[in-house]
Parts: structure tokens; sequence; C-alpha cells
């Protein structure tokens, strides 16, 4: 009998972690995106990163090279609240627009403020997506952060397929609450 050779698509991070299915739809990355949080934790998809390591927004660095191109970061939970039971899913934790090429996400404009992650219950993947803009300031913020949709959101806008994206892994910290005896 012969054994297929999987597929390098099927080794990648973002499929494995089952963030294209649930969040994106297959797509080719073209630009570069760099996620490092404090203490010089870069954010490599797959990865895991505790609760306390992502209390302040990262920094975020794009590639590309016409600074005349503007792009759009959003960052969601697609777990929110619990795995299990995802029902605010997508919940949005951040969205930059009109960030120029080869600068940083603290060039572009906050529309949503950063809010920290704190999941209560289980595993979640916190997604970060790079979409290219048509234009600058044709991107608007939701109204509300809970069940928010990537694939919507990014056909609202004419934002086309994501260029880039990457995502980690966080849980609550052992010792953060809970029942005390």
């Amino acid at each position: 009998m012969l054994k297929t050779m999987p597929r390098a698509r099927d080794r990648e991070p973002l499929v494995v972690g089952r963030v294209i299915g649930d969040v994106l739809d297959p797509f080719t990355k073209s630009v570069s995106l760099r996620m490092t949080y404090s203490n010089n934790r870069e954010v490599t998809s797959g990865c895991e990163l505790k609760p306390s390591h992502v209390v302040n927004r990262p920094r975020v660095e794009i590639g590309g090279d016409d600074l005349r191109t503007f792009y759009t970061l959003v960052m969601v939970d697609p777990d929110a609240p619990s795995p299990s039971d995802p029902n605010l899913k997508e919940y949005l934790h951040w969205l930059v627009t009109d960030i120029p090429a080869t600068t940083a996400a603290s060039f572009g404009r906050e529309l949503v403020s950063y809010e920290t992650p704190r999941p209560a219950i289980g595993i979640h993947r916190f997604v970060s997506v790079l979409f290219r803009q048509l234009g600058r300031q044709t991107v608007y913020a939701p109204e509300w952060r809970q069940n928010f949709n990537t694939r919507e959101f990014a056909e609202n806008y004419n934002l086309g397929s994501p260029v880039a994206a990457v995502y980690y892994n966080c849980q609550r910290e052992s010792g953060s609450g809970g029942r005390r005896v």
C-alpha cells in the first residue's frame, strides 16, 4: 500500500490549529507580520503565551515595500467565552487600520483598543490577521466586540484575502483565582 506524503499546507500551523476553517479561508501569505510582546516574546503560530505575557499590546511590524500601501490588523478570539461553547466568537480584541507598509501598528489608527486576553476556561486561540486596504480611512470600527466575524468584516470593507496571519494559544494561569479551600 502506498502512503501519501502529507502536503505542506496540512502541516501549516494555521491549518493544524484550525484557524484556517474556523476564522479564515485558505490564503497565500504575501507580507511579513511580526508580533512581539514584552520581554521579546515573539508570536509564532501555535506557540503558547501566558496571560501575564500579553497584558500590554504587542509591537507589530509589517513588511511590504511601499509606504503608500495601507493595512488593517484584526485580533480575535474564536474560542470566547470557552472553546466548548464559543457563543461570543469571534471576540474582537484589537483593530488597527491605516498602517503604512514597512512600519508598525503604532503608525496606524487604533479603532478598537487592545483588550488584554483573559481566558477563563480552556485553551483559547488569539488570531491576528493582516489585510491590505484599498486606501486610507476606508475601514471603520464595529459597534461591539462580541460576535465579530473576520470574513464578513473583510468582505464589507473589500479587504480581500488576508496577506498574513499568526496566532497563539493562551489559557488561564494556575493560581490566578478560583476557589480556595
